[in-house]
Formats: structure tokens, C-alpha cells, sequence
């Protein structure tokens, strides 16, 4: 009996209802189970994930735009405060953009040691929130050394827009943040963050908690890059002298400056906690 469009409708291919708030549930475990089943055909268990801004633009990109706004100044015939304020957050692009860079390398030198005879094994590979900024710059790195990289990119209305280096078969795209966040933990065997806004603090400090009380038992190392954006924006010793951390939650992670201590650092602890097992 050929079917008309007067039919009803399974539940399963009924669009109207799986985009209601009736079948909330149904989505979000969609976005729970679906990346799982990627993840398994891949193989992957293992992640290094990257948190950081979306906003901090590459060197060449960072100095391209200070040039054009200065150009823009010179042939300007009177002050303009509009520009001048452009031209300072240019300078202060610029000097963050070495956090992307330092970011991209980091990924790359991560992803060649992922790929060297006694590490491949274990299948480890990069993870970002596959937008721009710090994300892309270690999805970038990642491909450099030609690698794969996963990308759990976020619907938003901005700033939010999936870069081009994550790898195809491992890029997703979530609606629930609180998901998202379960596959940035769930196969991560170390965290690196970079200088970031809101949604890096929230990233940071909600997996950061959920190691202080042990409701993870596996070991996580967790490098914040850049002291002195870092130690500007959180002053974890007055947290500890006013009794709401201990001394030894300051153990938990580990402040570091350069590309190549945080990879001697982060080749150490997993080769130490999951390469010698």
C-alpha cells in the first residue's frame, strides 16, 4: 500500500516533535551517544584538550590589522577617539596573538610524539572546542604535523564558527553545553589552558572542581599557560590565605611559560601515569 500525506508519522521521523521541549531528552541523548559511537569507530580514547579564547587572532592576522588601523590614523585630519581606541585593543591583539602561536606549536610538538612508535599505540589526540582563536590554533597545529585533531564546537550566535583544520570525521557540533563539556573530560588524559574569557574560566574551573573532589579518579595533569595573564587574573593565594582552598588544591595544576616546558611537563606525566602501564 503506497503510503499518502495523510500518513501519520513515526515518532522517530517526526521533526516537529523531536525539535519540541516534549523531546528534550531525546536530543541531548543524542548528543551524549552519537560522538560516542564516532569516538569508538575511531578508536580514540585519549585526548590532550586545549581551552583558551576565540577571540586571540594569529601574529600575521594581529599585525595586519594593527597596520591597517594605523593606516587609517596617518590619514585621518583630525583625532579621532573611535580609531585611537581601535588601534589600542590592535596592540593588545598583537601581543596576545603570542598565545596562539605558542599554541599551534604546542599542538604540533604534542601531535608528533602522539605519532612516534611508542606512544601511537595508546592513540592520543588533540581536542579543542573547534572554533577560532586558541581552538584553531591547535586544530592547526594538529594538522601540521598531520595528525587528527577533535573539534566540539557550540551553536552560538557569535563568535562560534567551526575552523577548517579539525579533522572531518571528528568534528561535532553540540546545542547542550553541559554534554559538550562531558566529552571535553570524559576521554581527557591532561588539560592545557590558555588565556580566555568567561566560557575558558567556566571550562577550567568546572573540570578543576570535579578533580579537587575526586569525582574523577583518573589523573589529570592541567597546565595554565602564561603566568602573567594568569596571576593578574586570579589570585589563587588570597583564595588559599582566606580558607577556600587548601595549599594543596594549588598542587592540582601546574603555571607554565614556554612551548617546550609545557610539552616536557605533559610528555613526563603521561608517559608516567598512561604510557608505562
Amino acid at each position: 500500500m503506497k503510503k499518502n500525506d495523510k500518513w501519520p508519522k513515526k515518532a522517530y521521523n517526526n521533526y516537529d516533535f523531536l525539535n519540541s521541549p516534549s523531546a528534550r531528552v531525546v536530543r541531548v541523548l543524542s548528543e551524549l551517544i552519537e560522538p560516542q559511537t564516532r569516538f569508538k569507530k575511531e578508536n580514540l580514547h585519549n585526548t590532550v584538550v586545549f581551552f583558551g579564547s576565540a577571540r586571540t587572532l594569529s601574529k600575521r592576522t594581529a599585525l595586519k590589522k594593527l597596520k591597517n588601523i594605523e593606516l587609517e590614523i596617518s590619514k585621518s585630519k583630525k583625532p579621532n577617539r573611535k580609531l585611537n581606541a581601535h588601534c589600542q585593543q590592535a596592540k593588545c591583539d598583537l601581543i596576545m596573538s603570542d598565545y596562539y602561536e605558542d599554541a599551534s606549536r604546542l599542538s604540533e610538538k604534542l601531535t608528533l610524539w602522539f605519532k612516534q612508535p611508542k606512544t601511537s599505540h595508546k592513540k592520543f589526540v588533540i581536542c579543542s572546542g573547534g572554533g577560532p582563536g586558541i581552538m584553531e590554533a591547535a586544530s592547526r597545529g594538529a594538522k601540521k604535523a598531520k595528525g587528527k585533531s577533535v573539534g566540539l564546537n557550540i551553536s552560538l550566535p557569535m563568535e562560534q564558527n567551526p575552523n577548517p583544520y579539525q579533522s572531518p570525521e571528528l568534528t561535532f557540533e553540540f546545542h547542550y553545553f553541559f554534554i559538550r563539556k562531558f566529552w571535553f573530560f570524559y576521554p581527557a588524559k591532561a588539560i592545557v589552558v590558555f588565556p580566555g574569557g568567561f566560557g575558558t574560566l567556566d571550562e577550567f574551573f568546572e573540570l578543576l572542581t570535579i578533580i579537587q573532589t575526586n569525582k574523577s579518579k583518573k589523573y589529570m595533569p592541567i597546565v595554565l599557560y602564561g603566568s602573567e595573564y594568569w596571576n593578574k587574573l586570579i589570585n589563587f593565594d588570597e583564595m588559599v590565605k582566606w580558607g577556600m582552598i587548601s595549599r594543596a588544591d594549588l598542587k592540582l595544576f601546574k603555571i607554565i611559560d614556554d612551548v617546550d616546558s609545557a610539552f616536557d611537563y605533559l610528555k613526563t606525566e603521561l608517559t608516567k601515569h598512561y604510557l608505562k602501564r
